[in-house]
């Protein structure tokens, strides 16, 4: 989100790329919006820092943010970087974006006969069975559908539906560890489930093999989609209640993984030659405080449930082990309970709070009687800032 990185530094962008590629990302998608006056001094410093790091960088242009882009205005940003060695570019052309604005899908032939450009819009909101009237104009779509509604778990069905209308044309999937917004500024106050999502959906990735994969997001602290580190400067107004001291870096840990998967065509999983874990949850229960108005679900356009139903009050782990081995979870001073990692690789084990806090949560791998792999992560508490149960998540590793 290029709208979060006004207080960048040329050193802040090569830092990103260098966690970025650490985790085998291979580029960012700089997603714009028309308001503000400093993105082209951002997009000069992300283009600068990728080409310094042997990155790639795309735009992707935010039609929703603060209405839709001129054509000349779309035309003047692609063209500034179509020649840099940092443009991601798909079959000698630069890979272009958007966030919505299928009302603007008219523009989009003279855009392209002005530049060529491969054309991969997010026109998620009209869903994949009103598409095939704007496939002559596009080389692909992006699917923003990256959480499930309700009280459910993710599933592929959206993404098998966008596959089948695309048919040939690229299919660029979307992938999001987690959600909650709370800024009344832009009315914006709801949880989808995230729970097990970031495992979960790389699953459905390795398995449907799409011909991109764009994870949402790099630096949206608002939304709580966050996967980079915490920069203070980029965080909106009213969000630093949920954000700070909730780091997600950690679900970065397990990208090499799942990227390298993907990759060969899940031909092969990267072998495992050291026991780690990664985990996550929230650290208020569900009925520790105050909802403050947050529904699960977006109300503008889904029923609005109560967010309990939604967000499970439930400890994730991604348990990377090199053989099977119990895994023990301890929850303040409370019994520890314990899960089987059942099989070499990443295994996604589960356990509930059950009414458990306390100020630290304790992790061991544990094989053949001998604590191999110990960690520990931040207390789940009743104590909730300003009243207010807050709904994102804290992530941790060994």
């Amino acid at each position: 989100m290029v709208g979060n990185t006004a207080e960048y530094t040329p050193a802040d962008w090569v830092d990103d790329i260098t966690q970025a590629q650490a985790a085998h990302i291979d580029g960012f998608a700089l997603n714009i919006g028309p308001q503000d006056s400093y993105t082209d001094n951002s997009l000069a410093y992300a283009y600068a820092a990728a080409e310094q790091c042997n990155f790639r960088m795309f735009i992707s242009f935010d039609y929703l943010s603060a209405g839709p882009w001129s054509s000349s205005q779309v035309i003047q940003k692609i063209q500034a970087y179509a020649n840099s060695p940092a443009q991601f570019k798909v079959d000698g052309k630069p890979l272009v974006s958007t966030f919505e604005g299928v009302g603007s899908a008219g523009d989009w032939p003279a855009i392209k006969a002005a530049i060529p450009i491969y054309f991969v819009p997010d026109w998620s909101s009209i869903g994949p069975e009103n598409f095939p009237q704007y496939l002559p104009g596009v080389d692909g779509a992006f699917s923003w559908d990256a959480w499930p509604e309700g009280a459910n778990d993710m599933t592929d069905v959206e993404d098998r539906a966008w596959m089948a209308t695309l048919g040939s044309k690229s299919y660029m999937m979307g992938v999001s560890p987690w959600f909650y917004t709370n800024l009344p500024q832009w009315k914006k106050d709801w949880i989808w489930r995230g729970d097990s999502l970031w495992h979960d959906r790389w699953q459905q990735v390795i398995e449907l093999q799409p011909d991109f994969v764009e994870i949402i997001t790099w630096n949206d602290y608002g939304e709580s989609s966050y996967i980079g580190p915490i920069r203070p400067g980029g965080i909106p107004t009213g969000a630093q209640r949920y954000v700070n001291d909730m780091p997600h870096d950690s679900w970065r840990a397990a990208l090499p993984y799942y990227i390298d998967a993907y990759k060969s065509g899940n031909a092969t999983f990267p072998s495992i030659s050291q026991d780690k874990l990664l985990f996550w949850y929230r650290t208020n229960p569900s009925k520790s405080g105050s909802a403050g108005g947050t529904t699960g679900n977006n109300p503008q356009y889904q029923p609005a449930l109560d967010p309990t139903v939604v967000a499970q009050d439930k400890i994730f782990i991604d348990a990377i082990v090199t053989a099977p081995a119990d895994v023990t979870i301890q929850i303040g001073d409370n019994a520890p309970m314990t899960v089987k990692a059942m099989t070499a690789g990443i295994n996604l084990l589960v356990v509930p709070f059950n009414g458990q806090t306390g100020d630290k949560v304790t992790f061991k791998i544990v094989r053949g009687g001998q604590t191999v792999v110990t960690a520990t992560g931040k207390g789940i508490t009743d104590d909730c800032t300003e009243g207010l149960v807050n709904w994102n998540a804290w992530t941790g590793e060994s």
